[in-house]
């Protein structure tokens, strides 16, 4: 498989990206979508007042924040944040204002407590 590249992506080029439905107000662009057992990487857009519900990290989860403010219970993270969640680690995820971030998971999250 050859290389993928996505010139200008975090100067704003996400803004022309085709997004659907990934969690109740947050919508995703595949830049690489992987199994099971496989690393992902996508684009997050996250409305206003939007989360993600506490997961634990099977692998290496590594975020970017293109804009907006992403915050969990460490921090705010605004636009050119870079945050690694390592094996192990548990978080919850929001945003007030909305934000989008780019991010790679090596393996998928394991959410928390949800029903189904």
């Amino acid at each position: 498989m050859p290389n993928l590249a996505f010139a200008g992506l975090v100067d704003g080029g996400w803004r022309d990206l085709a997004f659907e439905p990934f969690r109740d107000g947050v919508t995703a662009h595949w830049l690489l979508k992987g199994g099971p057992v496989e690393p992902s990487v996508a684009v997050l857009q996250y409305q206003p007042g939007a989360g993600v519900p506490r997961h634990r990290h099977a692998g290496l989860e590594t975020i970017v924040v293109l804009d907006g403010t992403q915050s969990d219970e460490n921090g705010n993270y605004p636009a050119g944040s870079v945050i690694l969640n390592p094996v192990g680690t548990e978080h919850s995820v929001w945003t007030k204002g909305g934000c989008v971030v780019l991010i790679q998971w090596d393996l998928p999250v394991v959410i928390l407590g949800e029903t189904k």
